[in-house]
């Protein structure tokens, strides 16, 4: 796994979709983490300092796996960039058919049967 600073992080995520447009997905996980051993969180503890924690954002394709730190200060102007990059690559999703509600509706009255819901009683 590679540890990598925001921007550059962008890019190769921007690449790994691009690579699995026709075929394949890309995982992307967040985590909270502070990017300490548990023996150094217990260290800080002990002394009474807040711990701060950030981001831990990865992403694979299955073959490559890419990461990088988000810090608080950051995280605003991160997801706007992730959200920039979510946008472009959302064209290869397929789009959901709907009914129109009207539409459906005006189809039973013209069958001439009212549908009606059925009361449904439990005993306990």
């Amino acid at each position: 796994m590679v540890l990598l600073q925001p921007d550059p992080f962008l890019n190769e995520l921007t690449d790994m979709y691009k690579k699995s447009t026709e075929k394949g997905s890309v995982w992307v996980t967040l985590k909270r983490s502070s990017m300490k051993s548990k023996a150094a969180r217990n260290k800080i503890k002990q002394v009474d300092h807040d711990l701060e924690y950030c981001c831990l954002v990865r992403a694979t394709d299955g073959k490559k796996t890419i990461s990088t730190t988000i810090s608080a200060k950051d995280q605003q102007r991160f997801q706007a960039s992730y959200a920039l990059v979510l946008k472009a690559h959302m064209k290869a999703l397929k789009k959901r058919e709907r009914k129109d509600r009207k539409k459906a509706a005006d189809g039973d009255k013209r069958d001439g049967e009212v549908k009606k819901a059925k009361k449904v009683v439990f005993f306990l």
